[in-house]
């Protein structure tokens, strides 16, 4: 099942359902063995901003790790929590957190998938 994508008159205006890729994702995540999946929805590895759709198992997670610029992570289903050495967050359903400078990781409460957007600094 590929996701709904609606071009429009060139590459730039092309529209992506969030909710199917979600959708696609986590049922990706929930059949693998890690408990995690994720595709790249804008741009990529060489560019300076990047969209990625993640899925996390419930249980499962991304261990810390730092982030290569300014980053935001939003919730499309489930719940996670993101947190620090000192802080943790809350996130469920349409919350969009900013992510902290600070080595960090995420844990999924519930099945989940959010967009993580990333702007590499230059």
């Amino acid at each position: 099942m590929s996701p709904t994508v609606r071009e429009g008159r060139d590459k730039m205006n092309t529209t992506i359902s969030l909710t199917e890729l979600a959708t696609r994702e986590l049922a990706s995540a929930l059949a693998s063995n890690n408990g995690r999946s994720a595709v790249t929805v804008y741009g990529g590895r060489d560019a300076q901003l990047r969209q990625t759709v993640m899925a996390l198992r419930a249980g499962d997670g991304l261990s810390e790790h730092s982030s290569p610029g300014e980053a935001t992570l939003q919730v499309l289903t489930g719940s996670i929590r993101l947190r620090t050495a000192d802080q943790s967050w809350h996130g469920t359903v349409g919350d969009l957190l900013p992510i902290p400078d600070d080595v960090h990781a995420v844990d999924a409460l519930e099945d989940c998938a959010f967009l993580l957007t990333v702007a590499k600094h230059q």
